[in-house]
């Protein structure tokens, strides 16, 4: 068996290896783990000295969380690894089987599991503080600035009138809600499962779980401040101007056109409104993280191949105006998300490919040697 046996003297026994080999996956990953407790300690820090600690959230996360990363996406890997095996291979299923459930394999999926559980705290942090956004900065004040921004840009009109001349229909409303509210879950938390639990992105592993934290944290936390405002969907309730975006809205909440984003919106907003903290809770428009995580992925995925990337990036476009065809964001959000995000991109690139080179040689081997 994999983690039982008695070793020979001198040996370590395949317990003992696993150990050693997720110590030192996790000591690659220690960066990260700081990064989180800093971020954590600024965002209890904010909240307690501006007396909105009843906005904490981090357990609002524990279930869904654990289940997702600790249950669920661990089975599929497994059974997929495990069905490859046997499709793939005949005769040699066997040493197959001993690669794939490795020491070394098995270290990449537990230390990314212990470093997804670390996640689960940054993600409690980051909701805890965009609940506290409007309270802190006084109510939602760029709505109107940025919808006439968002006009200006578009010829005078706002865009979700010119996407509604041709996109008005219950089929291709139900078709972008899914994956807007569904598929993009899938993708963005799939890609940042298999990054940090599969040897064959751990050349990236820590790079990208530092960009997945900055998309959260910049454009989430730091620009959400600076320029808070609620989107389409609340903008009457914000504003006063029920009219801007009525008839978007008409469609999205009465009749065939009533789906799950309505009623997600009105939990948002009761929640708002009585000062209370729930899972994903929090409202602020600008800029998009929605298209901020599939920008980050795209710039990751132009790094593999060319076509990976068209792919990748055609996938942003789809989620940047899916985003104001569904009311949730104005298309300046988005715009902005994919500037931010590619600037954060290449600085960070640049950044850790600055680091590396700074780190002494061994002369053994002519690998960097480790601290």
């Amino acid at each position: 068996m994999l983690l039982l046996g008695n070793a020979p003297f001198g040996t370590r026994s395949p317990a003992m290896e696993l150990a050693r080999e997720i110590r030192m996956r996790m000591r690659d990953d220690l960066c990260l783990y700081i990064a989180v407790a800093g971020y954590a300690c600024v965002g209890l820090a904010i909240l307690t000295f501006a007396d909105h600690t009843e906005m904490l959230s981090y357990g609002q996360y524990f279930g869904q969380w654990t289940y997702l990363f600790l249950v669920f996406m661990p089975a599929i890997a497994i059974l997929v690894d495990w069905i490859h095996v046997m499709v793939r291979f005949d005769r040699k299923r066997s040493r197959a089987m001993r690669s794939v459930f490795s020491a070394q394999r098995l270290s990449y999926l537990f230390s990314g599991m212990a470093l997804l559980m670390a996640l689960m705290f940054f993600q409690g942090t980051f909701t805890s503080i965009k609940n506290a956004l409007p309270l802190l900065r006084g109510g939602f004040l760029y709505d109107a600035t940025l919808a006439d921004l968002d006009a200006l840009l578009c010829f005078g009109v706002d865009p979700w009138r010119p996407l509604f001349s041709f996109m008005r229909s219950e089929i291709i409303f139900t078709i972008v809600d899914w994956n807007y509210s569904g598929a993009w879950f899938l993708v963005c938390f799939g890609t940042l499962f298999f990054v940090v639990t599969s040897p064959r992105a751990a050349a990236v592993r820590v790079r990208y779980v530092a960009m997945f934290m900055l998309v959260w944290a910049v454009c989430g936390n730091v620009l959400a401040a600076a320029f808070i405002s609620a989107g389409p969907a609340f903008y009457g309730a914000v504003t006063g101007d029920v009219a801007r975006f009525a008839e978007q809205l008409s469609f999205i909440t009465s009749g065939d056109g009533e789906h799950n984003i309505a009623m997600f919106q009105h939990y948002l907003w009761t929640l708002h409104e009585e000062g209370r903290s729930g899972f994903g809770s929090g409202i602020s428009a600008f800029p998009s993280v929605h298209v901020a995580l599939v920008t980050m992925n795209a710039f990751f995925a132009a790094e593999i191949s060319k076509r990976l990337g068209i792919i990748a990036f055609a996938y942003v476009a789809i989620i940047l105006v899916s985003s104001v065809y569904l009311g949730w964001h104005y298309a300046i959000d988005g715009y902005v998300s994919v500037v931010v995000v590619g600037l954060c991109h290449f600085g960070l690139k640049w950044l850790m490919s600055e680091e590396r080179r700074r780190v002494p040689l061994d002369p053994g081997d002519g690998a960097p040697a480790r601290a």
